[in-house]
């Protein structure tokens, strides 16, 4: 069982180690070139991971999750999508309205079912 002396060691210890990579980011963000191929490299890197990982939560999904009916995971996201579109590129309107929806259809099929 850590002590106390050993858990307030841990959350220093984690808290310089976040310092430090934000120290280093704000020395090295001016000498950066955002429109650089690397920095495109990166870009392209991330927005396909978190393509993949939306991916897999909807088709394969694991805990809860995985008990909903995959019509439901995707009539969310194209519910989603849609009111993303037509609020003008508003994550948060897209956000609520695909929420709202797999909860509205969760609970139909409860009822319903």
């Amino acid at each position: 069982m850590p002590t106390a002396t050993d858990i307030g060691l841990m959350i220093l210890a984690c808290g310089l180690a976040t310092w430090l990579w934000r120290g280093l980011g704000v020395l090295l963000s001016g000498r950066l070139n955002p429109q650089s191929a690397m920095f495109e490299w990166v870009s392209c890197v991330a927005y396909a991971l978190v393509a993949g990982l939306v991916a897999r939560i909807i088709v394969a999904p694991s805990g809860l999750l995985a008990q909903t009916a995959l019509m439901d995971r995707l009539l969310a996201c194209a519910v989603a999508f849609i009111a993303w579109r037509l609020a003008r590129r508003n994550m948060f309107v897209g956000l609520v309205c695909g929420v709202g929806f797999f909860m509205a259809a969760g609970y139909v099929r409860t009822v319903i079912i």
